[in-house]
């Protein structure tokens, strides 16, 4: 047996977990009707299959009707949900792979206009920052069939064959009771720590009574508000006692922070460019203090912190659940001695981002994630070889690469810069976003590994790709900066990219103007203020940076308002002028004819990119297809068939953003199912 940690078997009660590994409870949004149907069960059996030993459904699976989710959630409320979670529980435990699911009642972390626009409850009538609903202030009758909800929805799961049950407690209605900045309640349930910690006593103890000794419970609770009047570490260490010493729980999930806030959540989970594993020593501060069965996830996205957390004794079971997200194999490949080929976790945090603006989870750069039915993580093999050449290595074209080598074809990658990386080289010029050039790395060493020729330093023209005597062409050449939106004065702009590249330095009074709402108009603006330039950052949208999203937005803001920057919405670039040795920027509206002027000294445009497409319309000509995509083929998953051209020698396609600008998921999508059927 290996000697390594994160490999040993571990005795939680009756059950023994097989290795250190889990998947905390998280939700990734594929249910259908609030049901864990065909897609979300492939998504936890494909983790379940690699090795992991525990795995943990639904983030935050609804008990109540009045517990409406925000997103997709499981709805733990009706009785259907067994059938569906008996279902996926079978699949996993055919794999040797335990099964819990984590029930809450969201309380005030929702709307009071969702579903059946019932009153959203609480505590306190204070209201959530991040979901807006002032809340009604829970009644006795409201306490009552609360607790009721809870038990009914573990039975539901007992009865699907789970191994247990995890009650959420940091942000949602549990914990709203636990912290005095949510409950005012009088009587029983507010008060003393002991009075606000009622309800959840009487909620286990229910489950106990009514599911028994052999089914297991757990607890993941915020051991610290991290807030002015909230828990403390010592409420929490209280706390921690409270629940071990009460006989009703059999581990402890901790946490730190609070999720009421856009910053709050992404403290409590870390993305990109913020530290690894910042709260694993107060998990394990809490294990010393309570000798008690302690999870705990948040940021571990390498192997090595993850055995340093169990080697360490600061945790009994540790979740790398977005590391997961980017490899499902990623347990497998430790058992077999591959840690080199386990696909990084890069912090984008597109996965949590989608999710709280209404999509399903999906990995930046794991496209098969969520899609594990129609976009299988492993590539067969082909049944004759080919000659595939790529034109561009962006992560698109990495991709491309990556694909087509594991189904065992002879491929070429012509690069013009020295090498891979495309956009993301750029990108990770900033010190916060350096992770990025992740998932160029890994796929370049993956590439190199199968033998793919690159060719760096060539700007390769048609000759160039014809010559290799190519099967199959794909052209991810990406795009370049377009900056010509105004009515006048074009000339005297620069693109986000001259900033961040370094090919123009930044001025001391700019005027942002960003019409793509993605990461370069923001990191061009965070560059310059670094610089001690003032900002302006202006755009037509009601909000700013909308590409970006919630949680990838803390971090900008966080350098952006301590710095001399202001954010302007609703206001269009419309022309740029000489004025003296300055310029005169004017601003209109797209709700009437108002006009603003700004006196700076440069002038920043980002609207985003154009394809670099010369190559493709060069070669257009002399393929098969005539670069003719079957989008039906392309997304049912079966291979392009598409002749218009006798006389071609090849068929040509091209992705990414030398289609049209859109982000780095798009361009390694199209690389991964359209090269996956070559």
């Amino acid at each position: 047996m290996s000697n390594d940690p994160l490999l040993q078997p571990y005795q939680l009660k009756h059950l023994t977990l097989k290795n250190r590994f889990m998947i905390t409870s998280h939700e990734p949004a594929y249910p259908e009707d609030g049901m864990p149907k065909e897609r979300y069960r492939a998504y936890h059996v494909e983790r379940a299959k690699a090795g992991v030993a525990l795995t943990m459904t639904a983030g935050s699976a609804s008990v109540a009707r009045d517990s409406p989710p925000v997103f997709n959630n499981i709805l733990a409320w009706k009785d259907e949900v067994v059938g569906h979670m008996k279902a996926l529980t079978d699949a996993c435990h055919d794999e040797g792979c335990a099964v819990m699911i984590q029930l809450t009642h969201l309380g005030r972390r929702t709307r009071w206009d969702k579903a059946d626009w019932l009153p959203v409850v609480s505590p306190s009538h204070e209201r959530e920052a991040s979901h807006r609903a002032f809340p009604k202030k829970l009644e006795d009758w409201d306490i009552s069939r609360i607790i009721e909800d809870y038990v009914d929805a573990a039975e539901r799961m007992k009865a699907a064959g789970l191994d247990g049950v995890e009650i959420q407690a940091y942000g949602h209605l549990m914990d709203q009771f636990w912290s005095p900045l949510t409950n005012d309640l009088e009587g029983d349930y507010g008060g003393s720590l002991d009075n606000r910690l009622r309800f959840t006593f009487d909620v286990l103890q229910a489950i106990r009574e009514r599911c028994g000794d052999g089914f297991l419970v757990g607890v993941r609770y915020t051991g610290d508000e991290d807030l002015p009047g909230g828990l403390t570490k010592e409420d929490g260490l209280s706390i921690s006692h409270k629940l071990r010493d009460s006989g009703l729980v059999d581990f402890l999930n901790v946490v730190k922070g609070h999720i009421d806030t856009d910053p709050g959540l992404t403290d409590v989970i870390p993305i990109q460019g913020m530290r690894n594993a910042p709260h694993l020593d107060f998990a394990g501060e809490i294990r010393a203090a309570t000798q008690f069965p302690t999870f705990h996830a948040a940021k571990i996205p390498d192997v090595a912190t993850a055995r340093h957390a169990i080697a360490s004794g600061k945790l009994d079971m540790v979740g790398m659940t977005r590391a997961q997200m980017a490899d499902p194999h990623l347990v497998r490949k430790v058992m077999e001695g591959r840690e080199d080929d386990i696909r990084p976790c890069v912090g984008a945090n597109y996965c949590l981002d989608r999710i709280y603006q209404g999509g399903m989870a999906l990995c930046l750069h794991n496209p098969s994630t969520g899609r594990e039915i129609e976009q299988p993580h492993a590539i067969a093999k082909a049944e004759s070889k080919k000659r595939v050449t790529i034109v561009g290595a962006g992560p698109g074209g990495m991709e491309a690469a990556r694909v087509a080598a594991e189904r065992g074809h002879e491929v070429n990658v012509f690069e013009a810069a020295d090498a891979p990386g495309g956009q993301i080289r750029l990108t990770a010029l900033q010190e916060r976003r350096r992770e990025m050039m992740s998932i160029i790395a890994w796929r370049y060493d993956q590439c190199v590994k199968m033998g793919v020729n690159f060719h760096f330093n060539v700007f390769a023209d048609a000759d160039d790709v014809v010559v290799t005597t190519p099967d199959e062409v794909i052209v991810a050449t990406g795009g370049l900066p377009h900056t010509e939106v105004l009515g006048e004065g074009n000339n005297l702009v620069v693109s986000s990219w001259d900033i961040l590249s370094g090919d123009v330095a930044p001025g001391k009074n700019v005027l942002v103007f960003d019409d793509a709402g993605d990461h370069a108009g923001l990191q061009a603006a965070d560059l310059i203020s670094e610089r001690d330039g003032r900002v302006e950052i202006v755009t037509p949208d009601r909000s700013f940076a909308p590409e970006v999203m919630a949680m990838n937005l803390v971090p900008y803001m966080r350098n952006l308002q301590k710095r001399d920057t202001v954010f302007t919405v609703t206001w269009r670039l419309k022309s740029v002028a000489r004025e003296g040795n300055r310029l005169k920027a004017l601003l209109g509206s797209d709700y009437g004819d108002m006009t603003r002027e700004r006196i700076v000294d440069q002038v920043v445009v980002n609207h985003g990119t154009r394809p670099l497409d010369d190559l493709y319309f060069d070669l257009k000509p002399k393929s098969r297809n005539l670069g003719e995509v079957d989008y039906e083929a392309l997304v049912a998953g079966e291979e392009q068939a598409v002749e218009r051209n006798a006389d071609g020698a090849f068929r040509l396609f091209r992705i990414g953003d030398a289609v049209s600008a859109r982000n780095t998921h798009a361009a390694i999508y199209d690389a991964l199912r359209l090269t996956r059927c070559f």
